[in-house]
């Protein structure tokens, strides 16, 4: 990958769980309307509660927030929340496929279903961000997304809300780059656009 290769990565899978809310208003603001690929959010919910996480990011948002469906092909430009109590898979169509399978890693949606199915296919093309939470959700899934040539990024666990989750990311798949939150909305928009060179703190 060369620097100034233009739109290299075709998606973001984005994975959260306590203090998601938070971290992730850090994040999608920073992110221009004309960002260039589509970002798929995985944040642990109420599986009984309805998900609100789309009509309160979206004011403070350039891009577009909504909730994914089924059969929807991902769009630039778009962040898609996966519903609550389901798992989000992506099909070799390039399609949201919903399922009601059993909680894994206690979660459903599990950020691993999503992250692993990701990488399966979009392979060197995916770009896999594991932030705040409080489970170790994530951490297989990120592996398999580097594994699979993909670009990772884990926040800070140092100043996490919940540092679980960054951590254990970080040991299973040791990441790319280990960022603030203030940084990895910038770290995003440098690698739609193609670029990889950054100083990680992985070394």
């Amino acid at each position: 990958m060369t620097a100034g290769a233009a739109h290299f990565y075709r998606a973001v899978v984005i994975g959260c769980s306590a203090g998601g809310l938070a971290a992730l208003s850090r994040v999608l603001p920073s992110l221009p309307a004309s960002f260039p690929v589509p970002l798929v959010i995985v944040q642990h919910l109420n599986p009984r509660a309805r998900s609100r996480l789309p009509h309160l990011l979206q004011p403070k948002c350039a891009i577009d927030v909504r909730e994914a469906d089924e059969k929807i092909k991902p769009q630039p430009g778009v962040a898609y929340f996966v519903p609550p109590n389901y798992h989000l898979l992506l099909e070799s169509d390039g399609t949201f496929a919903l399922s009601v399978d059993e909680p894994v890693n206690f979660s459903r949606p599990a950020i691993d279903v999503t992250f692993e199915t990701a990488a399966e296919l979009y392979g060197p093309a995916l770009i896999g961000v594991v932030l705040t939470g409080a489970s170790t959700d994530g951490s297989r899934g990120l592996a398999r997304i580097k594994a699979l040539g993909g670009y990772t990024i884990v926040q800070d666990p140092e100043e996490a809300q919940s540092e679980v989750m960054p951590q254990s990311a970080i040991q299973a798949a040791q990441p790319h780059l280990v960022l603030p939150l203030r940084d990895i909305g910038p770290m995003l928009i440098r690698l739609g656009e193609g670029r990889r060179n950054f100083q990680s703190k992985m070394g």
